[in-house]
């Protein structure tokens, strides 16, 4: 086995999702930890001096102590290589979150013990789903008071319809928190919170048949509770299939602590061991396999003025087959141009490394002079294909917008328009007028203040926003078989035209949707736009 074939065959790409102050990025940074990739973790909230968490860069995350945007961090641990896509865990998370996912092999879905499954992890558990990407969870924050893991557990498989294997198996949870019962290996490792920041900690492993020394080490009672659920949980739970794993159909179970560091490192190999090389890809032209085919990408993201000083932008792609090298030309199918990608990088966080080679599983930033957009493919100049499109998801909340200054109309254009080719915003105008009205969709809140805080920082452009009382959005499918204009809708319906010129419905209630194609035959609506 070649060079080449080890350096793909030694990545592992995974999207990290969760929600809000589930501990992701705790997590996250406890990972990197462990590849050596930062000798301290940062603590993630607390004052405006306090250390930022690696992963976040952008100001206004910096100011509230959330991730807003997607990052990517790689770093080495145990001979992989390792390619995390940190998501945004809010409840305004944006559609970022969802194409980071399609960039990713596989999911670390982290649920906080006190709560169990929340809104945001059921939306982003269906994108995986879509894409049947195996999903590994993390049951995080046992050493607060937790809910009761049989409960956890089929709270997982109620809300996302997936089976559950538990790797390990918790002793109580807060104050009670004894530790973790590895199943695999029969043995109990024992809780020691670790010193804040750093990785040595101290867990002794008691194998469950010496029941004496264990009863001495945790107690009567939680040896007695162990035991008892260990024979229920083996007649309960699922037994542990890979293939089913890797299929998206079963889930691998750990409980720990991020914070304290304790099941984090258990979980990473456990992870490792059963997470696949990067998967090969559909195209135009059937799956594109990472190895046996040459270079090739697909954009997923784009982020404008990452760097204050430079009004730059940066296209991120996922390299899906083949080895990547700087010098090398590239054909950019949709633009229908051969090019050479300007200052290839790798960006941990807000620092970036110019890097001269990069193999499929990596994601790489690329400087973009307004040529990209999301779900462009990058191939050999000989080749010509294209890779599946990444479908836009539907809004939820929208607005109207207005400048405040009328004479800035050209930037708040150029404004608007550049960051909604990122893809966190999307943009609408009335079916029938010129653009004068701008209706801007977004799929978490957050997002609206994202845009004013960035059209005021970035263009100069101060904006009122209007909230409007759509909920509901839909695209028209076969708008070529209807005539749109003649539509007969509901009082709550809205003709609405996206960027691309396609027509769209908004609607305040859900139930005007049925009575709208009741009242249009033929009429096929779908949630996802092209």
């Amino acid at each position: 086995m070649g060079k080449f074939t080890e350096e793909i065959n030694r990545r592992r790409t995974f999207a990290i999702i969760s929600h809000p102050d589930a501990g992701k990025t705790t997590l996250t940074e406890k990972f990197l930890l462990y590849g050596g990739a930062i000798n301290l973790a940062g603590s993630v909230k607390g004052k405006a001096t306090a250390r930022h968490a690696v992963s976040d860069w952008m100001e206004i995350e910096k100011e509230r102590g959330i991730s807003v945007t997607s990052s990517v961090l790689q770093f080495e641990y145990d001979g992989f290589c390792i390619n995390i896509l940190d998501t945004p865990g809010h409840q305004d998370f944006s559609e970022d979150t969802y194409r980071t996912l399609m960039a990713a092999d596989s999911a670390v879905m982290v649920i906080d013990a006190s709560k169990g499954v929340e809104a945001q992890t059921r939306k982003l558990f269906k994108v995986c789903g879509m894409r049947g990407i195996p999903i590994f969870t993390f049951i995080n924050k046992m050493d607060r008071d937790a809910k009761d893991t049989f409960d956890l557990l089929d709270d997982i498989e109620k809300e996302l319809g997936i089976a559950t294997c538990p790797v390990n198996w918790p002793i109580g949870s807060g104050k009670e928190f004894k530790g973790i019962y590895d199943r695999n290996e029969k043995c109990v490792i024992s809780y020691a919170d670790t010193e804040k920041g750093t990785k040595e900690g101290t867990a002794t492993r008691i194998p469950l048949s010496e029941e004496e020394r264990l009863r001495e080490m945790i107690g009567q009672e939680p040896v007695d509770k162990l035991l008892e659920e260990i024979e229920l949980l083996d007649g309960a739970s699922a037994e542990f299939d890979l293939e089913l794993v890797r299929a998206g159909g079963l889930t691998p179970v750990c409980f720990g602590s991020a914070l304290t560091n304790f099941g984090v490192e258990i979980f990473l190999k456990h992870f490792l061991e059963m997470t696949t090389t990067p998967l090969p890809r559909k195209a135009d032209i059937g799956l594109v396999d990472p190895v046996e085919n040459e270079f090739s990408a697909f954009v997923f993201k784009i982020q404008a003025n990452m760097n204050k000083a430079h009004r730059d932008r940066i296209a991120f792609m996922r390299i899906c087959s083949g080895k990547f090298d700087a010098s090398m030309e590239v054909r950019h199918v949709q633009g229908g141009k051969v090019l050479r990608l300007s200052q290839p990088q790798q960006i941990m966080a807000d620092e970036r490394k110019i890097l001269s080679e990069a193999y499929a599983g990596d994601i790489i930033g690329v400087f973009d002079p307004g040529i990209f957009s999301i779900g462009d493919t990058l191939c050999m100049p000989k080749e010509k294909f294209q890779y599946e499109g990444i479908p836009t998801f539907a809004p939820e909340h929208f607005a109207r917008v207005r400048q405040v200054d009328t004479m800035k109309r050209k930037q708040f254009v150029k404004g608007i328009e550049q960051i909604a080719q990122e893809g966190a915003i999307q943009i609408f105008q009335e079916f029938n007028t010129g653009l004068e009205e701008i209706i801007v969709g977004v799929v978490g809140v957050l997002q609206f203040d994202v845009l004013k805080y960035r059209l005021e920082n970035e263009y100069n452009v101060e904006i009122r926003l209007e909230n409007l009382p759509y909920e509901h959005i839909r695209w028209i499918e076969n708008q070529d078989e209807v005539n749109v204009e003649k539509l007969t809708g509901t009082s709550d319906m809205k003709k609405v035209r996206d960027m691309k010129g396609n027509p769209l419905l908004l609607f305040i209630n859900s139930w005007s949707i049925g009575m709208t194609l009741d009242r249009n035959k033929g009429l096929v609506l779908t949630e996802f736009g092209r």
